[in-house]
């Protein structure tokens, strides 16, 4: 049996997806589906239960002496980067993870949690994953700082888990993100501005040394997202925590000339002004240091940008329905 938390989201939901892949429905989803289309991320999807988020910790699967999970893998949070309010993201982002560490200790559970990015700020301390440069980071928002939050108490705990992944994603775009709405990629909302209106808009650049659309990410498909998590954990590599990136950081006009291509459409971009109140916590530049994942899983292999925007193009947002499948991909 198998715990997955933020089931019905994003990244959640195309977990469940990999491991019915695996030919794995033993699964216990937790969530909220609020009022959103997210229950459509599930719909085709094969699972034991769902629990509702607020409810977890008394369930009676979670009270049992001995536990029936496996692994866990805690993808649930308020992962809009531009929440304002400090005191939800530290509940439900930081103290809700931290609780299910414990857990996961105290039950001798392998754990995958989300972690982020985001955490890194602006990236004057780089990308690197090392554990002594976790400290010294400083996240640009509030959403960011609470993820930190966790980091911070995991490493300082004298009692972890046995085997404990703290996951770092970087720019994830792909299948099943279409709730998000002005959290989802820049694939997906090129996507829907290129069939509305034949063209994208793209933030100019407000800093000295870039180009106007070559801001730089390190964009990562979501099925390789998956996959690498689900190797770390089943191949019971060293916990800590991991960058998960390509370690290749693109221009956001390349992913959307990727997208232009794969719709087979010509490619038209149009340059806006950056609004003020994201000027000073814009990042012109990640790009995830793969160094301590490579050692680890030296055979993983990520795809290239243009495959993975065109496999997401053509497999997902063309099709009649674009939600994960148990017989499709």
């Amino acid at each position: 049996m198998i715990l997955i938390t933020g089931a019905a989201g994003f990244i959640g939901s195309n977990l469940v997806k990999y491991f019915n892949d695996l030919g794995e429905e033993n699964l216990i989803l937790v969530d909220q589906f609020e009022s959103d289309q997210k229950w459509l991320n599930l719909r085709s999807l094969k699972y034991s239960e769902f629990i509702q988020v607020d409810e977890l910790f008394d369930h009676p699967l979670m009270r049992k002496a001995k536990s029936p999970f496996k692994e866990i893998y805690h993808m649930g949070a308020c992962s809009d980067t531009t929440e304002l309010n400090m005191d939800y993201l530290y509940e439900n982002n930081t103290l809700y993870t931290n609780a299910l560490i414990d857990y996961a200790r105290r039950k001798s559970i392998p754990i995958c949690y989300a972690s982020s990015a985001a955490t890194y700020g602006a990236g004057e301390q780089g990308y690197l994953d090392d554990h002594k440069m976790i400290p010294k980071l400083k996240p640009l928002n509030k959403y960011g700082y609470s993820k930190q939050l966790t980091d911070e108490w995991l490493l300082k705990q004298k009692a972890k888990p046995a085997h404990w992944y703290g996951i770092k994603f970087f720019n994830v775009f792909g299948p099943n993100e279409y709730h998000k709405g002005k959290m989802s990629s820049v694939v997906f909302q090129a996507f829907n501005q290129i069939n509305e209106v034949g063209e994208v808009k793209l933030f100019k650049s407000h800093k000295k040394g870039y180009q106007d659309g070559m801001q730089l990410r390190d964009f990562v498909y979501v099925k390789d997202v998956v996959r690498g998590m689900v190797s770390l954990v089943r191949g019971k590599k060293s916990s800590g925590i991991y960058n998960m990136g390509t370690g290749k950081a693109r221009s956001f006009k390349d992913l959307v000339t990727a997208t232009f291509k794969a719709m087979k459409k010509p490619v038209k971009i149009k340059y806006i002004d950056m609004p003020d109140n994201l000027r000073n916590q814009y990042q012109y530049y990640t790009q995830a240091d793969m160094s301590k994942f490579t050692k680890k899983l030296a055979k993983f292999k990520f795809d290239t940008l243009e495959s993975s925007v065109k496999d997401y193009v053509q497999e997902h947002l063309m099709k009649d329905d674009p939600y994960l499948g148990i017989d499709r991909g």
